[in-house]
């Protein structure tokens, strides 16, 4: 299992913003890094160093969602001045722009063929749209409230989007149908009470966690809607979060002006990184998990090495084996073992079993 062999450090201070940073995305080799501001700017930063970073000008507000195409040729940004632009991440910036809602644009992601992206808007609706020429393909409009954050699954069949009505929405995007609304009084277990700022998939697809204004991250499982995970670790509302490409591991960023990265197989925290001074308002992994990107409301952009010893992920599913005094809680240790694999694929599951029966046997006297 990857574990992290040194702590995260920090690689790149960035400053060029006159305003909060509001959302940060980098580009597929995680050549450059593209950020957004209150200050309605965009900046694209080169990783290499001495490289001078490109300002894009044309939103007319406040820059609030960022996000590279799979490509890397194309980025999507969305204001509160109603419009998505799309860019040419280069050093002319051209960009084309059109009014994509009829309030404050919250979020905008690629879908991961690079064919559509999604938005989310105040004006409680979440749409699609086609990347050749941006036409209009299909709006979802169950939301009672601004939705905050929409994204595609991994595979482009799924979106989830995040209200301030309360709820978590799952959607199919062949039927463009509600497959599921994460809300209160869900079969009794904990409710959502209060509003999600941020969403997103789990790299395998299988699950979403969100992030709440209520200082919580939940992580439910996508086919059972079983609440899966259940954090309280900041001590002020969390902004926004972002997988690790192994899905082993989730950074969040928090309002308390930290970063925290949580083990998910363990559930538990690994880290907590004071960098900004002021509340952390957007954080993202690079594509392969080797860096990961912050802003705050500091004005401040940083990169940090991640310094996870990145392995092969398909050797997770290898379980120690367990002393002979484990033998009476080898049961349990199968059930805990497959609560904390969060993105089992059935072989793996299978896999899995067979290794928790040899254990079984070999500790059964």
């Amino acid at each position: 299992l990857a574990l992290p062999q040194e702590d995260p450090s920090l690689e790149r201070h960035f400053k060029g913003h006159r305003d909060a940073v509001t959302c940060v995305d980098f580009s597929i080799k995680a050549k450059q890094l593209a950020s957004g501001s209150m200050d309605s700017c965009l900046m694209v930063w080169h990783m290499k160093p001495q490289s001078r970073a490109y300002r894009f000008t044309g939103h007319k507000d406040a820059v609030t969602c960022v996000n590279f195409s799979p490509s890397g040729h194309l980025l999507a940004s969305g204001s509160r001045d109603k419009t998505v632009r799309l860019w040419v991440p280069n050093v002319k910036g051209e960009s084309t722009s059109f009014r994509a809602h009829t309030a404050t644009v919250r979020s905008v992601h690629f879908c991961s063929d690079g064919q559509s992206f999604v938005t989310a808007s105040d004006d409680k609706t979440v749409k699609v749209w086609s990347t050749h020429r941006q036409k209009f393909l299909f709006s979802l409009s169950q939301h009672i409230n601004w939705v905050r954050c929409a994204k595609f699954s991994p595979d482009g069949r799924l979106i989830v989007s995040a209200s301030d009505d309360k709820t978590v929405k799952l959607w199919d995007k062949g039927s463009r149908e509600c497959v599921h609304s994460y809300c209160e009084h869900v079969h009794g277990g904990p409710c959502l009470s209060s509003f999600v700022t941020y969403v997103d998939f789990h790299p395998s697809g299988t699950c979403i966690a969100a992030a709440g204004m209520d200082n919580t991250v939940k992580v439910w499982d996508v086919r059972t809607h079983r609440l899966l995970q259940h954090y309280q670790l900041h001590s002020a509302a969390v902004n926004a979060l972002s997988f690790h490409p192994s899905g082993s591991y989730l950074i969040t960023a928090s309002s308390d002006s930290t970063l925290k990265i949580l083990d998910l197989m363990e559930g538990r925290l690994l880290y907590t990184l004071h960098g900004h001074q002021g509340p952390a308002t957007t954080v993202t992994f690079s594509r392969t998990g080797e860096y990961f990107a912050s802003g705050g409301s500091d004005e401040q952009v940083m990169v940090w090495k991640s310094n996870f010893d990145v392995v092969d992920h398909g050797e997770v599913m290898k379980v120690p084996r367990p002393p002979a005094t484990l033998a009476s809680s080898a049961g349990n240790l199968t059930v805990s073992i497959l609560e904390q694999r969060l993105t089992l694929t059935e072989d793996k599951l299978k896999q899995c079993l067979e290794n928790q029966q040899l254990i079984m046997q070999r500790t059964t006297p």
